[in-house]
Order: C-alpha cells, then structure tokens, then sequence
C-alpha cells in the first residue's frame, strides 16, 4: 500500500483541487486541523499583497464520514478568493519572460505563446494545495506517534542561533516568531533584513529545518536507488518553489570534517542500541535508523523583484526588462510549512509501504509487531 497525491488548478482560477489516495480508513481529519498548517503558510513576516486577500481553507467533499477517513481517496478544494477580482477579464498576455521563473522553459516544452498559461500553473499559489495534503499525512502520521516541526535558520545571512531543547519547545518559540525563528535576536535582524530588501527593491531567501520526531527505524531501504527514504526526501522539499539545496543531516558541513567527527557512535542502553549524535539526519543506507528526521532546505530569493531583470520579448526579439508582478520580498516561513508537509507525505507513504493495513489500526498494530520484534521501545 502507498500514498500519493495529485493537485491541480491555476494561480488564478477558480481554485485548487488535491487528491490524496492510499490513506487507510479509521484516521482521524478535520478541515480545522488542516486550516491550522493553511494560515501558517500564509503568515510570515515579508509576505505580498495576495495574503491579504485569500482565507485558505480547504473542504473535504469526499473520502472522510463522521471525522475519520473511509479508505477511499480524499478530495479537497481550496477556494481562490482573488478569482473574484478577475472573472470577465480578458486573459493577459504575457511574451517577456521572467529570468527565474518557468515562464521560458514551460512555453518551450508546451510550445505556448502567451508565457502567462505557464505562469498560472507553475505559481507558488500551488504549495497550497501540497499543504493541505500533508495535512492528512500529518493526521495518519500522528496516529503513529511521529510529530514533524519545521523552523528557520537563516534568512538573507542572517542565522540563527539555537541552544539544544526539547522539540516542542523549539517549535513553539518558533511560531511565536514573524519569521517563524526560534532565536529571538535573530528574529529581530531577520525582519530588518527584510525590511532592507524591500527598501531597495530587492528580495532575500534562506534556510528552514523540517525535524520528524518518533520515526520507526526500518522505514525506506538501501536495496534500490529509488526506494532509498534519504533521495526521496531530497526530491520532494526540492520540489518545492525556489528551494535550490537540500541536505539530510549535517549535509554539505560534513563534507568539511574527518570521518569519525561526523558518524553516530553507536552504545548499548535502555535495552537498545543508542546514538550519541544525529549528524546523519536520521537516516543510513537509505533507511532511517530510529532517530529524528532532520532535513535542511535552502530557498533562493523570490524570482520577481520590483528592481526591473533584463529580459527579451520573445515576440519581438526586442531586448527589455521583465514585467513586474504582485510578490513576496521574503517566503522563507512559509517555505517551512510546506517543507514540513512534503516530508509528512514521504514519510506517510513510506509506513504504509512498510506496514501496510487498511485501516490505521491494523497499520499500528504491524509497527508495533515490527517494534517489539527488533526489541524497540513502542513509539505509539
């Protein structure tokens, strides 16, 4: 059994439409649970206008009876409130396009003219959609004792610093932060950051950790390239708008230092083999190995800035500069959330690909069966 979901609609149409398949029956899902990670992705100090504008909530209309999801594929809707402000209009037409963007290389592949059908489509208006989908992981993944945060550690150059504390803790100076940052000096250098940026026009990215704590070992597998959980994590947060670097673990700082200061050392305690770091991320050979998931992801600064790109016409072969649109000078604490929802869908997908069951109690009795076959200590 796996979980997989599909998204559609435009930046401007009349909404999204998310789909996700493959939950087991008996889990637990409310649109105010839900609603919770849509506010939280458009919060953030240094969004645009449109946050303005739209009340992100997305309706359940199939898949769930009576608060617990049926076994059946889950549809939602998330409404566009700004279709609103353009129905009657005439579609723009758009031939210059963004550097940055996918307005070039889309209208290359499609072969379309007008660089705005691409646009619609290929907008961050999509991350959504992904939100509200792993908001369902996150309820099937909560049901299995795994909790998943995410925060942020630098933005425009500015980084953090955090002292070692319980997660909860962690993400809960977080949220009480505008830049969703833990350290409260750096929160106040981050927002000046941003204030800077958009003084001169300008727009800044950074960095944001996703840590899943309570994660069973055995999940993923070093037998086949595809199926390894670490590639799988990288390829969804990458997938994500802007996010150009991703690492599990210390990443790229290991590669700076000798073998035994980045590797795990394994001990003996409360019954169980323990480790003394997390430098891996919680994960070797592909398969996590019962600590924390830690992935780091690295978003560039937003593509469109009010300062004019030099661009080309591509109707005219005319050298010009690229049309401004409506934007964010700072979508990092955003990028969080919807980082945090990517590794909830992979790791959803990867317990039901290991314990299988149609409905999660039958999932939760598996992992407990596999737990106390390895001698684990139960995390549910």
């Amino acid at each position: 059994m796996s979980l997989r979901f599909l998204t559609a609609g435009e930046s401007h149409g009349p909404g999204l439409t998310i789909v996700v398949d493959g939950v087991p029956a008996g889990v637990p899902v409310s649109e105010e649970e839900v609603a919770v990670d849509l506010r939280r992705r458009q919060g953030g100090y240094g969004r645009g206008g449109r946050q303005l504008i739209e009340q992100d909530y997305a309706v359940i209309s199939a898949g769930l009876t009576n608060g617990l999801t049926t076994g059946a594929p889950i549809a939602m809707a998330v409404e566009n409130k700004d279709y609103q402000n353009w129905i009657g209009k005439p579609i723009p037409v758009q031939t210059i396009p963004r550097p940055g963007h996918a307005d070039l290389a889309g209208s290359l592949k499609f072969q379309q003219e007008n660089m705005w059908i691409i646009a619609e489509r290929s907008s961050a208006r999509e991350t959504a959609a992904r939100v509200a989908a792993g908001g369902i992981a996150k309820a099937l993944l909560k049901q299995l004792g795994v909790r998943i945060g995410g925060h942020v550690l630098a933005i425009g150059g500015i980084h953090a610093s955090v002292s070692p504390m319980p997660y909860e803790e962690l993400f809960a100076l977080a949220e009480a932060s505008p830049v969703r940052c833990a350290d409260p000096e750096a929160t106040q250098q981050m927002i000046a950051r941003i204030d800077r940026a958009k003084t001169e026009r300008q727009s800044v990215g950074g960095v944001v950790e996703i840590v899943a704590w309570g994660v069973a070992p055995g999940l993923g597998s070093d037998v086949h390239w595809d199926r390894k959980l670490d590639g799988r994590l990288a390829q969804a947060v990458m997938s994500i708008h802007a996010i150009k670097a991703v690492e599990v673990g210390d990443g790229f700082v290991s590669c700076e230092k000798s073998g035994t200061e980045v590797q795990d050392f394994i001990r003996w305690g409360d019954d169980r083999p323990i480790r003394l770091s997390n430098h891996a991320g919680g994960t070797e050979g592909g398969i996590t190995n019962g600590e924390p998931v830690v992935v780091h992801a690295g978003m560039k600064p937003i593509a469109t800035t009010v300062t004019p790109q030099p661009s080309v016409d591509m109707k005219t072969h005319e050298e010009t500069v690229m049309q401004y649109v409506r934007s964010d000078i700072c979508a990092v604490p955003a990028a969080a959330v919807v980082a945090e929802a990517m590794v909830a869908l992979v790791l959803a997908d990867a317990y039901l690909e290991k314990f299988g069951g149609d409905n999660v109690s039958e999932t939760r009795s598996n992992l407990l069966s596999f737990l106390k076959a390895i001698h684990w200590e139960p995390l549910v």
